[in-house]
C-alpha cells in the first residue's frame, strides 16, 4: 500500500478507538446512571435532552420525529448509521410515558410507511400515551406521510399536512421477485428438498399457485381491515368513508383535508403554535430528546465509514446477497 493509504488507516484506527472509547463512557453514563437513578424513583428516563425553545419546565412539549422507513433494521454501529431506530423511537415513547412535565407532543411524520409490525406497535404506545397520560398528539406530516406513515399518525387529535405533501397510500402490500425464468436463461437449476408443498411459496424460484395466492391474499385483506378499523377510530369516520380513498391511492395536502384524513394545513412551525394556543401552553418549553446523529461517536463512526467503506456497486452487490428474499406484509408506499 502507498504512503496516503497507510496514513488514512492510521487515522481511522485512531479515530475508530476514540469513537469506542466515547460510545463506552455514554453507555456506561446513560445506564448505569440513569437507571439506578431510575430504579430508585420508579420512573424510567431514556434519553438525554436538547431543548429546542426555553420555557415553563413543569410544563412541557416534546417534539417527536419519525423520519424514513419504519423498520426494525438493529441499532446503528461504530461504522454506519440508520435513518430510523425503531428500538430507540420506542424507547422515547416509553419516556413520553412517564414524564410528568410533557404535556403535548408533536410528531413529524416524514416517512412511505413500513412494517406492519413496527407501525402498529408506534400506533399502540401513542395510544396508550393518549389513554394513560391525557397528553394530546399533534402530527405535522413532512413530505411524505404515507401507508405505514398514516397509520401511525390516525391516534392524533389533530393531523396537520402541507400542500405539497404525499399522504394516504392505505393499504397492504407484499411483494417477492420470481426470477426462476432468469435463473433458466442463465442456467441455474434450483434443487428444492421440503416438508410440505407450500413451504417454498412465494420464494421467487416458482410461479405461486392459484391455492397460494388465495391464502397471501386473505392474509393482506386481514391487515387491510385492521388499517381501515385503525382509521375509523382515529378520525371518527364510517367504513364507507374511508374505503371511499382505501384503495391504495396517494393523496395530496390539499386532497386530504377534503376526504377528511387530515384537519389542516400548515407546516411544523403551525402545529408547535397550535399545540401551545390549544392547550394554554404558550410559555411550555419544547425539546426533542437527542439521538445518535447528535453524538460525537456517531460522528466519527460515520467519517471511519465513509473511509474505508467499498464502492456503491460492491456495497449494492452485499445487500443483495446479504438481505433474504422472504416476503413480509407492508404499509408502505413505493418501492422496498
Amino acid at each position: 500500500m502507498n504512503t496516503k493509504r497507510w496514513v488514512a488507516l492510521g487515522i481511522a484506527a485512531v479515530l475508530m478507538f476514540f469513537s469506542i472509547g466515547i460510545n463506552t463512557i455514554i453507555t456506561i453514563f446513560k445506564t448505569d446512571f440513569f437507571s439506578s437513578f431510575d430504579n430508585l424513583m420508579g420512573t424510567e428516563v431514556t434519553a438525554l435532552e436538547n431543548v429546542v425553545e426555553t420555557g415553563d419546565y413543569n410544563k412541557r412539549i416534546v417534539h417527536l420525529t419519525v423520519n424514513g422507513v419504519i423498520q426494525d433494521v438493529g441499532e446503528p454501529s461504530v461504522w454506519e448509521t440508520v435513518d430510523y431506530n425503531h428500538q430507540l423511537f420506542m424507547d422515547q415513547l416509553e419516556s413520553v410515558l412517564y414524564d410528568e412535565s410533557i404535556k403535548g407532543v408533536v410528531l413529524t411524520v416524514n416517512t412511505p410507511g413500513g412494517g406492519v409490525i413496527e407501525s402498529a406497535e408506534i400506533y399502540e404506545k401513542l395510544v396508550q400515551i393518549k389513554e394513560e397520560r391525557n397528553v394530546p398528539i399533534y402530527v405535522s406530516m413532512g413530505t411524505m406521510a404515507a401507508s405505514g406513515g398514516y397509520y401511525i399518525s390516525a391516534p392524533a387529535d389533530k393531523i396537520f399536512a402541507q400542500r405539497e405533501t404525499i399522504t394516504g397510500s392505505i393499504g397492504v402490500i407484499m411483494q417477492s421477485i420470481n426470477y426462476g425464468e432468469l435463473a433458466k436463461k442463465v442456467g441455474i437449476e434450483f434443487e428444492t428438498i421440503k416438508s410440505g408443498e407450500h413451504k417454498d411459496m412465494f420464494g421467487g424460484v416458482r410461479p405461486s399457485t392459484p391455492e397460494e395466492l388465495a391464502m397471501l391474499q386473505e392474509m393482506i385483506d386481514e391487515s387491510y381491515e385492521q388499517f381501515v378499523d385503525i382509521i375509523e377510530e382515529g378520525r371518527g369516520m364510517t367504513d364507507a368513508q374511508v374505503k371511499k380513498v382505501a384503495d391504495g391511492r396517494i393523496l395530496g395536502g390539499t386532497q386530504a383535508l377534503k376526504a377528511g384524513l387530515v384537519d389542516e394545513i400548515g407546516n411544523e412551525k403551525d402545529v408547535i403554535a397550535a399545540m401551545r394556543a390549544d392547550f394554554g401552553l404558550e410559555d411550555a418549553e419544547l425539546f426533542e430528546y437527542a439521538t445518535e446523529s447528535d453524538s460525537w461517536a456517531s460522528l466519527f463512526g460515520v467519517k471511519i465509514g465513509s473511509m474505508l467503506s467499498p464502492s456503491a456497486e460492491s456495497q449494492y452487490l452485499s445487500k443483495i446477497i446479504s438481505s433474504t428474499n422472504s416476503p413480509r406484509m407492508m404499509y408502505l408506499y413505493g418501492e422496498y
